[in-house]
């Protein structure tokens, strides 16, 4: 039987059954399935943080400005888009604009009414 070190690329080998068999002509990984896997969607992830947080901000920008101005259309948009801040995980700053565009809508609609 032939040492391993000794053996090379390309040649015969005697292997421990005592048969001949020659190596293959290309090189093969083997160890794939012990590597940790690539995985990109924790990329993603920290990216959609980052968005979820601007868009939050954004969100409650518009809930808070439609106190004073536009409250139904601005109060929805502040909504609409405190969903989506929610969705993609800034989910504080989202119920707060959810919240605030709400009580903007209810306001205009069912209180501001009696004061004009």
């Amino acid at each position: 039987m032939v040492e391993d070190r000794n053996r090379t690329y390309n040649e015969s080998y005697v292997q421990s059954i005592g048969k001949e068999e020659p190596e293959r002509d290309f090189m093969e990984e083997t160890a794939t399935e012990i590597a940790e896997p690539v995985r990109r969607y924790d990329e993603r992830d920290e990216k959609a943080a980052n968005d979820g947080a601007g868009l939050g901000w954004l969100a409650l920008a518009l809930s808070i400005i439609s106190l004073f101005i536009w409250p139904v259309l601005l109060g929805a948009t502040g909504i609409i888009v405190g969903f989506i801040a929610r969705r993609r995980g800034a989910e504080t700053l989202g119920a707060w604009a959810i919240g605030i565009g709400v009580v903007a809508i209810i306001v205009r609609l069912f209180i501001m009414p009696f004061y004009d």
